[in-house]
């Protein structure tokens, strides 16, 4: 695998950790919330790891079905793509 791609999975990781560090703050300080679907968008765009680590220790967003079934699928579909590699968009 590219070294762009394994630098572009670990940084977009630490950004959705951090985004989900972020909102659980913002969420307990009555501040302005990231949206959910920015949450699980980048997620799906490579950060499912992050999320899910960020879900975890934060202890954010972990009672809402959709985070619980969606992040887990998106870190499947990554798991595929790293070890088999990319489609080929024609």
């Amino acid at each position: 695998m590219p070294i762009a791609v394994l630098a572009y999975l670990a940084v977009i990781n630490v950004i959705a950790f951090g985004l989900y560090g972020l909102d659980k703050y913002r969420a307990m300080n009555n501040m302005w919330r990231i949206p959910e679907k920015t949450l699980l968008g980048v997620a799906a765009i490579g950060g499912a790891y992050g999320a899910y680590l960020g879900m975890r220790i934060f202890h954010h967003k972990t009672k809402h079905l959709k985070f619980q079934i969606e992040v887990p699928i998106m870190m499947l579909v990554w798991i595929y793509f790293v070890t088999k590699g990319f489609p080929e968009i024609r």
